[in-house]
């Protein structure tokens, strides 16, 4: 090869590589900003694919991914402007300031499903000698939970509904955290926790008690939804269209991949497990096996349970936990996905 024939390569390699280097960024200003608030768990998987596979940008969005360490932090961040998006499971601290006006759902996240192992119910070693051996048997018995108007006081809510006693009829026990809760439980300072799946099999592996059954199996619930503020709506709705857009994208990814079963009803590995798994696993910084133990059931399309939602709103006005004038369809704004 001539010298010139060499040095006019050499040139364009380096144009090229110094185009590949501005053009980057230049796509990344074209795109629209927004943030995201979420839960470093399992749940949020469609959130975390969307982001790593590209799906926000395709629609023209550079996301940011905000992490929160408990679900009530995630709709005061939305109604305080701090993100744009969130998606958490619904508490009553959620549904108070739905009824402010700060935060309206726009598509479903996970929920507790049939078949689908994700929030159990676990008894002491000693509760289940004493005859604690199914969740119809927590009434009267002591029960860890992190708050009043939490997911966890819900489930239990829900269970009484199912077979016939309030939460009055049960002693729930605030600790604040699941790590406090899962303390107390082997200290034998409660009867019983729920928990989630993740936390249930190191407890049983730990010897410190036993499942007793599975939210999803004995009162299916809409546990989790995305979220934004009205205001983004009015101001911004081109950004939610696309923003859920993308994340129907991942939601039926993640189905595919994890929800699927076969014709026993055994759930299956679907097409890109591994690829996805690790996804997850990398952004909640855990292991995939663990990962993979708790993975909860989403729809594909993205759409809530409404009634179950109604239901939710109903428990708390009951519990004096939120607003009686609130109607519970004022907080939903399902247009986003043809529901």
């Amino acid at each position: 090869m001539s010298f010139a024939r060499w040095t006019r390569r050499a040139f364009l390699g380096a144009a090229a590589a110094t185009v590949a280097a501005t053009s980057l960024p230049a796509f990344a200003q074209g795109l629209e900003k927004a943030s995201v608030g979420v839960l470093a768990l399992s749940s949020s998987g469609p959130i975390f694919i969307a982001k790593a596979k590209g799906y926000f940008a395709r629609e023209g969005l550079d996301v940011e991914l905000k992490m929160f360490t408990s679900a009530q932090q995630v709709p005061v961040a939305v109604a305080s402007g701090d993100v744009d998006f969130g998606v958490t499971g619904l508490t009553a601290g959620f549904y108070n300031l739905a009824a402010k006006g700060a935060a309206t759902i726009v598509a479903a996240q996970s929920r507790d499903e049939p078949g689908f192992q994700l929030s159990a119910y676990l008894a002491t070693n000693a509760a289940w000698d004493a005859g604690l051996k199914t969740p119809a048997d927590l009434k009267g018995k002591r029960i860890a939970i992190t708050t009043a108007g939490s997911t966890f006081h819900y489930m239990i809510g829900l269970l009484g509904q199912k077979y016939g006693f309030t939460v009055k009829d049960v002693t729930m026990v605030p600790l604040q955290d699941v790590p406090k809760m899962t303390a107390a439980f082997k200290g034998g300072q409660v009867d019983a926790i729920l928990s989630p799946a993740t936390v249930a099999r190191q407890l049983v592996a730990d010897g410190a008690g036993k499942v007793i059954g599975w939210a999803g199996d004995e009162t299916p619930w809409q546990l989790g939804a995305l979220f934004t503020a009205p205001r983004t709506i009015k101001d911004r709705r081109p950004v939610v269209e696309k923003f859920v857009r993308a994340y129907r994208t991942a939601l039926a990814e993640y189905h595919a991949a994890f929800n699927t079963k076969d014709a026993a009803g055994t759930i299956v590995k679907g097409p890109g497990y591994d690829e996805l798994l690790g996804i997850i696993a990398e952004a909640t910084k855990q292991k995939p096996e663990l990962v993979a133990i708790g993975l909860p059931y989403v729809d594909p399309q993205g759409r809530l349970l409404v009634d179950d939602v109604v239901n939710q709103v109903k428990f708390w006005q009951s519990e004096g936990q939120v607003d009686k004038a609130l109607d519970a369809r004022s907080v939903m704004d399902l247009s986003f996905v043809g529901q």
